[in-house]
């Protein structure tokens, strides 16, 4: 596995999540398996790492939550929302956790859909199974602009305070004029399937942007950003710094 490939755990506790395992594991070789001793045995055909654990289930959690990237519970939503919350830090540390149900149809993302990455990779298991990704994050749903973590896969890195983040997607989901300048970086990266939403209107400089016409403003650019520009803006503007 390279560095930039996200450590994965496919986990079950029971016998019938065991063999929901085993299905997923066959398509995902590069996924870790936890299961309980007992149903080791079951994936003894398979290329993956098994880790069988004994005891207590809970007691394997704090080990999951470090080591791994993104957590894939073959098991109840409920059970996962009680074993996971003691364990719960912030969406900037916190692995992707997602849930597939019993019948193997819905994978959803519960934790750390952006940043954490589960977003995306519920809807590569998607893909894999012929399920439903069940994504609840607004910018995913309305199909716009993921503000804390745009860019992210062209090497973009976010510039501001998180409140600015908050608010600035805030007035994205809510469809309110956003101005968007770009003066560096990659152009293509708008990946959707479908158009830009209208709220979001392109600039390519800060200079051709009436301030009062716009709630927010994302704002590409390598130029260092005074202090009188993040004071006039207040909470309204985030910046992205592209990779020189």
């Amino acid at each position: 596995m390279t560095p930039t490939e996200p450590k994965i755990a496919l986990i079950a506790i029971t016998k019938h999540g065991a063999g929901q395992v085993k299905s997923l594991a066959e398509k995902l070789p590069e996924a870790d398996i936890v299961v309980s001793e007992k149903f080791a045995s079951l994936m003894a055909d398979l290329h993956n790492n098994v880790h069988a654990y004994s005891g207590p289930f809970r007691n394997e959690i704090a080990r999951l939550f470090t080591n791994y990237d993104q957590l894939v519970f073959l098991v109840s939503l409920g059970a996962v929302v009680r074993l996971i919350a003691p364990h719960l830090k912030s969406k900037d540390v916190d692995p992707g956790v997602i849930v597939v149900d019993d019948a193997g149809q819905f994978i959803i993302p519960v934790l750390s859909g952006h940043v954490g990455g589960a977003n995306a990779y519920a809807e590569k298991i998607a893909q894999l199974t012929q399920g439903t990704a069940v994504l609840t994050t607004a910018s995913d749903v309305g199909k716009t602009i993921p503000v804390d973590i745009l860019g992210r896969e062209l090497g973009w890195q976010v510039e501001a305070p998180k409140i600015n983040i908050t608010r600035v997607s805030a007035h994205v989901v809510n469809e309110e004029p956003i101005a968007f300048i770009q003066e560096v970086g990659e152009k293509n990266w708008w990946t959707r399937p479908t158009p830009l939403p209208a709220n979001i209107h392109l600039f390519e400089r800060f200079e051709d942007v009436d301030l009062n016409h716009f709630k927010a403003l994302l704002w590409v650019t390598h130029k260092p950003i005074s202090d009188e520009t993040w004071h006039q803006l207040e909470e309204r503007l985030v910046v992205y710094r592209p990779k020189i």
